[in-house]
């Protein structure tokens, strides 16, 4: 597989694939992990010159920083790796809650570090803002894990155009990771601006729609009993087959381009900006090797005026969450 051309992690002087690796699915939320699969799947990323890795303390609960961690360990030179801290759950996967306080910040960086097995975090981000906790005490005790040397640069993510500007006058924003896709197109809506005034990366989560838009799912019975999709608003209902349609719109224009619906719906994002970038998940080698050919799609503006005219912001039914 070709390497393709990097793209800039943000003002950080760093440059990244566009299309990274996100981990979550390999420990949680989408049914069973495997990890042996998940591991040569790691290597496989990184012998496709993919560098940029995303995981949180979250995912498992904890399990995936280890996976992530024990399989980029031996070639950690070639891995830009991200995690993320705030978002609590126990030991069962039940959720407490969201902390941003300065104490947990630093408890839970230390728990991250030993957890990858690695000596520094390339991109920390708060995972989800704490609404009891300042933003500005929030980010001034990640970056004082900067000076400790313990992370390289800072991350936020969901946050709002005023918690980015308040968190970058503490200290420089590298990324912003935001759920971003053909039907979620909320960063429209003044995020992305500000990114980009202030030398933010953007970073899409979900650029698939949790699966949605690579057409191969037709049915809610196509999820495992155990997938979060069962009970998420947007997979049930009358809203499954409204989604549906929207995603015919994405599968017509994909077989007249003669590449995959996945294909597409990532090249679209590729085109919105060259701060862009994205992290599609997957297990599967084979759907890691078609993500990765979405570098190679060039759209034209009919094509990108055909998605705005079907897939418009706010087309799709039903909540995020």
């Amino acid at each position: 597989m070709q390497q393709t051309a990097r793209r800039p992690l943000g003002s950080s002087g760093v440059s990244v694939s566009p299309l990274g690796l996100g981990c979550m699915g390999m420990s949680d939320f989408y049914g069973n992990a495997d990890d042996a699969r998940s591991t040569a799947l790691l290597h496989h990323a990184l012998d496709a010159g993919v560098n940029l890795f995303d995981t949180a303390d979250m995912y498992g609960p904890w399990t995936n920083e280890r996976l992530v961690g024990e399989a980029l360990r031996a070639r950690r030179d070639e891995a830009v790796i991200c995690t993320k801290f705030g978002v609590v759950r126990d030991a069962d996967g039940g959720w407490l809650g969201v902390d941003g306080t300065p104490d947990y910040v630093r408890s839970a960086c230390d728990a991250s570090l030993d957890r990858l097995g690695i000596e520094t975090i390339d991109l920390y981000y708060q995972h989800r803002v704490d609404p009891d906790t300042p933003i500005e005490e929030t980010v001034g005790a990640m970056a004082a894990l900067v000076e400790a040397g313990k992370v390289r640069f800072l991350g936020l993510s969901e946050a709002t155009p005023d918690q980015i500007r308040r968190a970058h006058a503490v200290h420089p924003i590298t990324a912003l990771q935001t759920e971003y896709s053909l039907w979620s197109r909320d960063p429209e809506d003044g995020l992305l601006d500000t990114c980009r005034e202030l030398g933010i990366a953007f970073v899409a989560y979900s650029p698939l729609g949790r699966g949605f838009l690579t057409g191969a799912i037709t049915s809610p019975e196509d999820f495992a009993s155990d997938d979060f999709r069962r009970h998420n608003p947007r997979f049930v209902g009358e809203n499954f087959q409204r989604n549906l349609d929207l995603v015919a719109a994405v599968r017509s224009l994909a077989e007249r381009r003669g590449i995959t619906p996945a294909q597409l719906a990532l090249a679209w994002l590729l085109h919105q900006g060259p701060d862009i970038l994205a992290i599609p998940g997957t297990t599967k080698i084979h759907r890691f090797d078609e993500n990765q050919g979405a570098n190679d799609v060039s759209l034209s503006a009919d094509d990108l005026a055909f998605l705005d005219q079907h897939l418009p912001a706010g087309a799709a039914q039903g909540g995020r969450y």
